[in-house]
């Protein structure tokens, strides 16, 4: 059988596998708005060359409504190589650094090569049902990221719409009880009692420090005697260390605007602080560090006299809860525990939420709202014990 030829040069006749004829053609369709390359499309599968103008025509009314049909090879890996170098001009490193992780081992392998325009709310609807399935915890983080993707196509004009709107985002059952991830006074003071008894004065001052003050990890393991004002009974907390490219230890600012704070001391953690510091010289002495005229010397510091790795409080923490049978909690736990004692002696919420450094108002209502049920529980056993007969 002769090729047909039409007066159309796009619209070819070819043979099919079966050994049948179709008619394709070759459409040039634009410049790729994240490469710059031409690129062409085809279509197959037309029984006649009728059929194949029709198709033709439809597609170029498209383009001409919509530009460049984006759909046909723009993958959402490549829209996300595009917006991520914008994203990371806008947030601190270690928030970029974490995010980047979270695409890379979460998001990238479901869709990275998936072509952008195609990926369907169904699709996006199972990836989060899996994360949440798979217990981690911050699924909903995974899922935000996609989104950002989508919405910075939808700007450049690469898509016209987000399928991760249509999606219903499972409520998180991983969540632990966080209220309960804080040592009560007799257990703060237990944990003291153990720790002094093991003799190690760095131990001992930094979990003083996180209980007496509220402050974060980050922030304690940043402080520098130059922060602390002895005269006043005050730190001044100005920065925090995170992780930063490559996994280093950088300084930035502290998490939030808020978190830029002067906090007071008790009388009792101030001298202890003074002997931390004479200790810590003479330790750093004798491994070779002069820094008692240094006033940008870490207060607490590794035998290299550099940055504490952040895991290592942890590992503290877990060594002496183990060793004497102590209830469990984390770092994080003993600002929630300076919360909520704060408020069990009777602070308001306004000079709590100052001293933490909250930015948001809620997150020290929460706590708040905790410790007064407890309270309110603690009243009616009280009252009840008192007067039945």
């Amino acid at each position: 059988m002769a090729i047909k030829k039409t007066s159309d040069k796009r619209i070819t006749e070819y043979t099919k596998k079966d050994g049948t004829y179709a008619y394709k053609f070759h459409l040039y369709i634009g410049r790729d708005p994240l490469t710059g390359k031409q690129i062409q499309t085809t279509r197959r599968g037309f029984k006649t060359i009728k059929q194949a103008k029709i198709a033709m025509a439809r597609l170029e009314i498209e383009m001409n409504d919509r530009g460049f049909l984006k759909n046909e090879r723009t993958t959402f890996e490549d829209v996300y190589n595009e917006y991520f170098p914008q994203y990371k001009n806008t947030v601190k490193e270690s928030t970029w650094v974490k995010t980047q992780q979270m695409y890379k081992n979460h998001v990238i392998p479901i869709f990275g090569k998936k072509i952008l325009s195609k990926i369907t709310p169904q699709q996006c609807q199972q990836a989060i049902n899996k994360w949440y399935e798979d217990g981690f915890t911050k699924y909903k983080d995974f899922f935000r990221l996609i989104s950002s993707v989508f919405q910075y196509a939808i700007r450049l004009g690469l898509v016209h719409d987000d399928p991760t709107k249509r999606v219903i985002v499972p409520k998180n059952k991983h969540v632990k009880d966080m209220t309960l991830n804080y040592f009560t006074v007799d257990e703060l003071r237990t944990f003291f009692k153990y720790l002094d008894s093991d003799k190690y004065p760095k131990r001992a001052m930094f979990f003083r420090v996180l209980a007496f003050t509220g402050m974060r990890k980050g922030e304690a393991l940043a402080l520098t005697w130059n922060d602390i004002d002895f005269k006043n009974n005050q730190i001044s907390i100005n920065k925090t260390i995170a992780r930063g490219e490559d996994a280093r230890l950088i300084i930035q600012t502290p998490k939030t605007r808020a978190s830029k704070r002067v906090v007071n001391l008790d009388d009792k953690t101030m001298a202890d602080l003074k002997k931390w510091r004479s200790i810590q010289a003479k330790e750093l002495l004798m491994l070779g560090f002069n820094v008692l005229k240094n006033k940008d010397q870490l207060v607490f510091s590794n035998t290299n006299n550099e940055f504490i790795q952040p895991v290592k409080p942890q590992n503290w923490l877990y060594k002496i809860i183990k060793k004497y049978d102590l209830k469990r909690i984390t770092v994080h736990g003993f600002r929630h525990t300076y919360a909520t004692l704060a408020f069990e002696a009777g602070a308001s919420i306004k000079e709590v939420q100052e001293q933490l450094g909250h930015s948001d108002f809620q997150t020290t209502m929460n706590i708040y709202t905790a410790v007064t049920d407890k309270q309110k529980l603690e009243t009616t056993e009280k009252f009840a014990k008192y007067v039945n007969f």
